[in-house]
């Protein structure tokens, strides 16, 4: 599928960087667009929010006293949602072993006795 123009600049480098080995395996169709794009912008979202961690802190001072930084919490949850849409397309160990799993579980086509 074709990125859409709108990603982020960082969205669009981790499209460009995961394309090529979800293509060579066959993982995508036209109408994962989407998908793919909701875990690149995650991805992006996940980057700006530990970066902003590691150059502010993971507290603040505020009137209630010290906080954890807005940072922390947008981190935390961009990183599960990163990890569930990563699943999805077998970016993860364990989701890249069960796909590889079921790729030797299939018939092999040039196979005359399977």
């Amino acid at each position: 599928p074709e990125a859409p123009a709108w990603l982020s600049d960082e969205a669009r480098a981790e499209w460009d960087r995961v394309l090529p080995g979800l293509s060579r395996l066959d993982l995508l169709k036209p109408e994962d667009r989407a998908a793919l794009a909701a875990y690149c912008e995650t991805w992006a979202s996940f980057r700006e929010a530990t970066e902003t961690v590691a150059r502010e802190g993971l507290t603040i001072d505020a009137k209630q006293g010290t906080l954890p930084h807005p940072a922390v919490g947008i981190a935390r949850a961009a990183g599960r949602e990163l990890r569930a849409w990563a699943a999805h397309f077998g970016l993860t160990p364990s989701t890249e072993q069960a796909l590889a799993r079921g790729a030797e579980n299939e018939p092999d086509p040039n196979n005359p006795f399977g």
